[in-house]
């Protein structure tokens, strides 16, 4: 896909769940493809580093620690993270800095159901974050589907409909 027509979908199911004073976005998408596809996008650190907010130093598919770096721009931030679960192909779970992902694939007739569930450190993060996965997932879909558009991160994201998605998901999430 030519970057320039890229327009992100329409906003997902998303909700929020409060337990042990931290807040959780939970992100369900239906993908076109099946689970071993979807798992290598999420785990295999060239095809992250072709649609994921970060880079991994490692593959994600095996528990461990591992370090992950944001890139915005020509800046760069380096987190530690530590893979907790990686049940092939139906679960990954990591820590990125003090907020915890977890990735739950179940196979569909039509593909994949993925659910993200990121669990923050700072819980009115959650609209930004929401769209910003939103947008992340847009451009694996196309990546999967042979399609890519190139990663869409940081401030990058203004020009690709994030603003809106920030405020659909504001408005799902706490009601503003």
């Amino acid at each position: 896909m030519d970057r320039a027509d890229f327009r992100p979908t329409p906003p997902a199911d998303v909700s929020l769940e409060t337990a042990g004073g931290r807040r959780t976005v939970v992100f369900v998408r239906d993908l076109r493809h099946p689970p071993e596809v979807v798992w290598s996008a999420l785990t295999e650190p060239g095809r992250l580093a072709e649609w994921a907010p970060f880079l991994a130093d490692r593959d994600l598919g095996s528990p461990g620690d591992t370090t992950l770096t944001m890139i915005d721009g020509e800046t760069t931030e380096r987190h530690r993270a530590t893979v907790r679960r990686a049940e092939r192909p139906h679960l990954l779970e990591y820590t990125w800095g003090d907020d915890l992902l977890r990735w739950e694939l179940i196979p569909t007739a039509a593909g994949t159901r993925l659910t993200l569930r990121h669990t923050l450190a700072d819980g009115g993060m959650a609209p930004m974050v929401a769209a910003g996965w939103h947008l992340c997932l847009d451009v694996a879909d196309h990546l999967i589907a042979g399609d890519p558009v190139g990663p869409i991160r940081g401030a990058e994201a203004m020009n690709f409909g994030w603003p809106e998605l920030r405020d659909a998901y504001a408005e799902r999430l706490t009601g503003d």
